[in-house]
């Protein structure tokens, strides 16, 4: 079995200019990844505000303390097919580390974070 892999939508972020009493694109995000088929490692999670909030949506993918953590953002309400995919390749890592090219593109382009894992190797 795969380590658990969190992914957490924020759900407050919007786009500049948005109406201020629309539907954050986070919470549509949020609800299509439901209905998305993730990985059974894979838990998925609204967060509130991830200080990325002039950029879209963003997420995060992390898991375990041997696993780098990424912040991904201008992610829009319609992007739970790429955000899926994204989630599958990382899941199935042990450490986190995607190779580049192998990630889907929107998210080689709009990586906020790439942050260390809790244990660090000394190689």
């Amino acid at each position: 079995m795969s380590e658990p892999v969190e992914l957490l939508i924020c759900t407050t972020c919007k786009r500049p200019g948005m109406n201020p009493d629309a539907v954050r694109p986070g919470l549509q995000l949020h609800a299509a990844l439901s209905q998305e088929d993730l990985p059974d490692a894979v838990t998925l999670k609204p967060v509130e505000c991830l200080s990325n909030c002039d950029h879209g949506c963003s997420i995060v993918l992390r898991g375990g303390a041997a696993r780098w953590t990424y912040v991904y953002g201008n992610l829009g309400e319609d992007a739970a097919g790429l955000v899926a995919d994204g989630v599958a390749r990382y899941a199935a890592t042990a450490d986190g580390l995607v190779p580049w090219r192998e990630r889907p593109e929107h998210f080689r382009k709009n990586c906020i974070a790439r942050i260390p894992p809790l244990e660090i190797s000394n190689e």
